[in-house]
């Protein structure tokens, strides 16, 4: 490589390293250990949830509440799939699905951290009987960003805790 072009991306390299860029990673929370209870057996929330949690490097999910700090306790984790538009012979045209997760943190000791919250997500899918495998991936696809961005909120308003 030719000795300009290599300063050039020498210099670009320095401009990047210094400007603040930095790849987003999982929210610091400010307590040691959290248990997730309240919800259903092999929920994909849930195990999302437990994996952005541990790959925090200062929280732990732990299983015993007396190991734990702070409790998020799961009230509802619902998926929901509603038509919202059908052709004049009765077929559905377009679906709307919703993701609706409701959610309380509090202390061990029970000081309530996060009254009781709800996210709900909505994503709008046309449908054609005609494509319905790819539609069916495709409503897949689409709860598995909602879920993500509902994990995603939850890691904040966790991080947003200040006193446990």
């Amino acid at each position: 490589m030719n000795t300009p072009r290599r300063a050039l991306l020498l210099a670009c390299g320095a401009a990047l390293a210094g400007c603040g860029f930095e790849l987003r990673r999982a929210p610091e929370l400010r307590f040691r250990t959290i248990q997730l209870t309240g919800f259903k057996p092999h929920s994909p929330l849930f195990d999302e949830l437990r994996r952005n949690i541990d790959a925090s490097t200062t929280t732990l999910v732990v299983e015993a509440l007396p190991q734990a700090q702070v409790v998020l306790e799961a009230l509802t984790d619902a998926r929901e799939k509603v038509v919202v538009a059908s052709n004049s012979v009765g077929q559905v045209t377009e679906l709307q699905l919703r993701a609706r997760f409701v959610f309380r943190v509090r202390s061990v000791a029970g000081k309530e951290l996060i009254p009781q919250a709800e996210i709900v997500q909505s994503r709008d899918l046309s449908y054609t009987e005609s494509a319905a495998l790819g539609k069916e991936q495709e409503e897949a696809f689409l709860y598995r960003t909602m879920q993500s961005d509902i994990v995603a909120q939850v890691l904040r308003r966790l991080a947003s805790l200040r006193a446990v």
